[in-house]
């Protein structure tokens, strides 16, 4: 009976309800108006009109103060470490635009970042970072420069936990630097696989990609114009397959030392992991022929780590004097015994890429000389400039605190220290970018125990710039991710393989031997 009175007065009454309704949606839709009016003048902030300068370092993190930054790099969101009652963030550049964030968690929006960025290649970016206590402002700036140099918009990398010889949750991961996309190019579906040594023909131009699994359905993946095999380099004339590697810029060919490695464990040393070989050679692996073949063989040098210089002549390697126990094989004990007696120089080997001969090794850096051991050679796109990491003795320096970088400009043959990019801690695997103009490299600078990636401006006078951490979007990303970053290699495509295409079942392909 109610609901039959209710209806009939509603259908009495629709005229004027309609009217009642009306009113009410425009009141609603002017009111709406006034508060998104009012919601935009809360957002449009602006500087404090008064304050206090500070001539002060203020002090954020990761620390992106004083740096030369890639002009297509990713929002480099920071934290500011101080504590205080309200926080203020204005990012602008010399024509008066800019962005303004508050809060402690300065996160820049990825749109305004990036227009920021385009429009001010070669410029600067002003920061002014204003603090509030007790109804007072303090302002602090520093200044940013937007290099007219692009980076590459690709790296790759292993993620590591920190163990050593037992692994579950390895991957081989690609992020895209212009943004924070990140992908698995590989993540082992088999328990105890261990991967590493992931490596790409011309910045990965041409789509070829070489990866090593070791351990169960293990072998050495080659992706080759649009094909992927697992191909065992191991054969009955070699004692073992290839590791360290370096693909020839333009020929299906790639160098590969192969390694006898063993581990030693100090206790009362502060490096507590010495990884060492006590064999290694080099080999050259045709993929068209899926042959292999010595490309330096001495039972009483250990040459490792082989890197092509940009026009594919030279083959660039660390190589270490150690004499043979016996005719046969390198005694680990011995090693185990001399370590810190261990020390490489850098060679090079001519190279006819026709004819696939090589020549005699030849000195590039006595390190030595200096008692020191120099190991990854890395050449700049450019053939000029020779990077390498340099420490107190070794091969493996990513667990040597006295690893640093240098650089030998090969036209003057000068050797200069990496001052501005060094640390006290560990920095090691290093590559350059396609244009030369900038590196990524392997640190242990945070709190000497997590490997984290670096990335500096290297210009045209050979100067390497203050470098930086790998930009997250969360601040504090690296204070609760516990992996470590290993062999970060640039590229300017992405690895289009899925993971699935690398889990190849069943045996390896055997390569075939040949003589020189």
């Amino acid at each position: 009976m109610v609901i039959r009175i209710g209806i009939t007065c509603i259908i009495q009454n629709s005229n004027s309800l309609l009217i009642v309704m009306r009113f009410m949606v425009s009141k609603i839709k002017y009111l709406g108006c006034f508060l998104l009016l009012v919601l935009a003048a809360s957002c449009s902030q602006s500087v404090p009109e008064e304050f206090t300068s500070s001539d002060d370092k203020i002090e954020i993190y990761p620390d992106y103060s004083q740096i030369v930054i890639p002009n297509n790099i990713a929002p480099m969101n920071f934290r500011i470490i101080e504590e205080t009652d309200d926080y203020l963030t204005k990012v602008s550049d010399e024509k008066g635009n800019s962005i303004i964030v508050s809060g402690r968690e300065v996160s820049f929006s990825k749109s305004k970042w990036a227009k920021l960025l385009d429009d001010n290649k070669g410029g600067d970016l002003k920061y002014e970072i204003y603090l509030n206590k007790d109804g007072k402002w303090q302002q602090y700036t520093f200044t940013n420069t937007i290099a007219a140099d692009p980076i590459d918009e690709y790296i790759s990398y292993r993620l590591i936990e920190p163990s050593y010889s037992l692994y579950k949750k390895l991957s081989i991961n690609q992020r895209n630097l212009t943004s924070f996309n990140e992908s698995k190019i590989y993540s082992s579906p088999v328990k105890w696989q261990c991967m590493n040594c992931h490596s790409y023909q011309d910045y990965n131009k041409t789509g070829n990609m070489n990866l090593h699994l070791r351990g169960p359905e293990g072998g050495t993946i080659i992706t080759n114009k649009g094909k992927v095999e697992k191909v065992n380099l191991k054969t009955e004339e070699l004692p073992k397959g290839g590791a360290y590697v370096s693909w020839h810029p333009t020929k299906n060919l790639i160098a590969y030392s192969i390694n006898k490695v063993g581990q030693t464990f100090h206790s009362k040393d502060i490096q507590k992991v010495e990884v060492m070989d006590s064999f290694s050679d080099l080999i050259l692996y045709d993929v068209d022929k899926n042959e292999v073949r010595y490309i330096v063989q001495s039972k009483d040098y250990l040459e490792t780590y082989p890197c092509w210089a940009p026009d594919g002549k030279t083959l660039y390697f660390s190589s270490a004097h150690f004499k043979a126990v016996s005719d046969d094989e390198y005694k680990l004990d011995k090693i185990n015994e001399l370590y810190q007696n261990v020390k490489y120089n850098i060679y090079k080997v001519s190279f006819n890429p026709e004819t696939l001969e090589f020549g005699k090794p030849t000195l590039v850096f006595n390190a030595v000389a200096r008692g020191k051991s120099a190991t990854f050679p890395k050449l700049s796109p450019d053939g000029r400039y020779l990077m390498f990491t340099m420490a107190d003795y070794g091969c493996f320096h990513i667990w040597h605190k006295s690893a640093d970088l240098y650089v030998m400009d090969l036209e003057k043959g000068r050797v200069q220290r990496l001052d501005e990019v060094n640390s006290d801690d560990v920095e090691s695997y290093h590559s350059w970018s396609s244009n030369g103009r900038w590196f990524i490299f392997s640190s242990r600078r945070d709190d000497g125990s997590y490997t984290r990636f670096y990335i500096s401006y290297f210009d045209k006078n050979g100067k390497a710039h203050k470098p930086f951490i790998l930009p997250q979007e969360y601040t504090g990303f690296y204070k609760e991710f516990f992996k470590s970053y290993n062999i970060p290699e640039f590229m300017v495509e992405p690895v289009e393989y899925s993971y699935r295409d690398f889990a190849i079942e069943g045996p390896a392909k055997q390569a075939k031997f040949v003589e020189k």
